[in-house]
């Protein structure tokens, strides 16, 4: 009972009694610190699992929510909760934290102890994000997240590692400082109407009288703190020098889950607390617009280069542009689409940054130039090399597909001209992708010293298999995906555009109550 009343509680502080205990370890022991970390990471995963299970799709409020008074004097709580949006990313963040972890055990031999402290850490940061119900609480989860990040990048990352931790820092610092002015705004803005000090999400959401010249201004002030992380052109600069440089589990977390931060503040905030500013026409039209720019543009470069990682990094830009594309599309194929994806995107460019990893643990250089022919004396490496990019590009029967179709359908219910872009963005990855694969796997081995390559270990197989088996389930069975989306989406769609529904008939859905709310559902446990 008291797990279940706590769940939220025990996968986020489970992390950071990992980093505990690592401290406490001889630096000397490697192994032993190894293994620490990576139970560390998988119980971090078991103890999520039960979320999936207990989780009521069929319940619109937040569940499994924990709230205590936290600092009364400004009306902060710790407050946890999730929907279904929620669900999926702390799910992504469980899984891509732990195989991160796991992927690291030979390619970190300095300073070990506290590499892995620092990932844990930043574990606990991302849950923290994707949990809180508490603004102030997830302001302070979003900054925690920098401090690892930097040390991780400039610490164990390439030979322009400071250059590129500083570049990320600073991005989103400045970023994190004009989303802090957009909360403070909103909550002196409801101190104001009410008379009470709040943070609570759910309450800053449900607000009806804020001004829309006040809501753009806001708009704006938020969309530099979440366009600097997404990353969305043009505030994309910092993203491939923080992935060349980083380790290869600083990018597949940075890919796989911090990107995701970005596009989630946008889905939970600039949406629901700003309606009038996020459905003004030229705010749609500005978004729309960097989107698709971010689309094409991400999908060139990436054709232009020369290193394998750049090229995947830059892949990323195109990819989290079909997810504003989805968001800004404002309607449930666009949003619940654009989750979807996010949720693609953390499986299939994790696993390509696994895949660089694993060829640079071998080689020690990532220069596509250096590779031909490996499928000959790498087939296991081949064969899941090419899951990956078919994931990526968007394969039927894997998942890829199903998000950028459903975004595409999203796009062109608002405007057919969105949805050709979009496509002639997924046509442009397969160019870039099916080039990397044939150019590295097919042809004859020139280089020698590829000819006595190994293959791939147990444990590098088992850091790839569950992301395979996570894209063969979406792209062959998404319907759960969507089930537990299909809710939260609804009142985002509602309070955003109130007469979406209404002009087709379907009943609106209630709005969500505070966590004041006497008998709210959002009280109980989600089984």
């Amino acid at each position: 009972m008291w797990f279940s009343n706590h769940i939220l509680s025990v996968v986020l502080f489970l992390p950071l009694a990992g980093a505990i205990l690592l401290m406490f370890l001889p630096k000397e022991s490697k192994d032993l610190i190894r293994w620490t970390a990576n139970v560390a990471g998988f119980a971090g995963f078991l103890v999520s699992l039960p979320l999936v299970f207990w989780f009521d799709s069929a319940n619109g409020e937040f569940q499994f929510v924990e709230k205590a008074s936290w600092i009364p004097s400004i009306g902060a709580n710790y407050a946890l909760g999730i929907d279904g949006i929620s669900l999926l990313l702390v799910m992504l963040t469980t899984v891509l934290g732990f195989l991160a972890i796991l992927s690291s055990w030979t390619a970190i031999e300095e300073r070990v102890k506290e590499y892995y402290v620092f990932m844990l850490v930043l574990q606990a940061g991302m849950l923290g994000v994707f949990m809180s119900l508490d603004f102030f609480l997830f302001y302070v989860f979003w900054e925690v997240m920098l401090v690892p990040m930097y040390f991780l990048i400039g610490i164990w990352g390439g030979p322009r590692k400071l250059y590129a931790a500083i570049k990320f820092f600073l991005y989103t610092l400045v970023g994190s400082v004009l989303m802090l002015l957009g909360i403070l705004t909103l909550y002196f803005w409801n101190h104001g109407q009410t008379g009470q000090y709040s943070f609570d999400i759910v309450t800053l959401s449900n607000m009806t009288n804020l001004p829309a010249n006040y809501q753009i201004w806001i708009f704006l002030a938020f969309f530099v703190g979440f366009a600097i992380k997404v990353p969305m052109f043009p505030f994309h600069t910092w993203l491939p020098d923080a992935h060349v440089e980083a380790p290869t589990a600083g990018s597949v977390i940075l890919a796989g889950v911090l990107l995701k931060m970005g596009t989630y503040g946008f889905v939970r905030f600039s949406l629901p607390m700003l309606p009038e500013a996020a459905r003004d026409p030229r705010i749609v039209s500005f978004m729309v617009t960097l989107s698709i720019i971010g689309i094409i543009y991400g999908a060139l470069v990436s054709l232009m280069q020369t290193d394998w990682k750049k090229l995947v990094a830059y892949s990323s830009v195109s990819h989290l542009g079909f997810c504003t594309l989805g968001i800004f599309a404002l309607n449930p194929n666009g949003l619940s689409g654009s989750i979807i994806q996010q949720i693609n995107h953390g499986i299939s460019t994790g696993g390509l940054f696994l895949i660089v990893g694993l060829i640079y643990e071998r080689r020690h250089t990532r220069e596509i130039a250096q590779f031909s022919g490996l499928s000959t004396v790498m087939p296991v490496y081949a064969t899941l090399f090419m899951i990956m990019a078919m994931s990526s590009l968007g394969l039927p029967t894997l998942n890829g597909f199903i998000g950028e179709f459903v975004i595409l359908q999203g796009a062109y219910e608002e405007n057919w001209v969105w949805a050709a872009f979009g496509a002639a963005g997924i046509v442009l990855g397969a160019c870039y992708l099916l080039w990397l694969y044939q150019r590295t796997m097919f042809g004859t081995i020139d280089n020698p010293k590829n000819k006595d390559l190994k293959d791939l270990s147990f444990r590098e197989v088992m850091t790839l298999v569950p992301l395979v088996i996570w894209a063969f389930w979406i792209g062959l069975y998404p319907k759960p995906f969507f089930t537990v989306l299909e809710k939260p989406v609804q009142k985002i769609v509602q309070r955003v555009r109130p007469d979406y529904y209404a002009a087709r008939g379907v009943p609106a859905p209630a709005p969500r109550a505070g966590l004041n709310a006497p008998g709210n559902p959002a009280q109980t446990r989600g089984q």
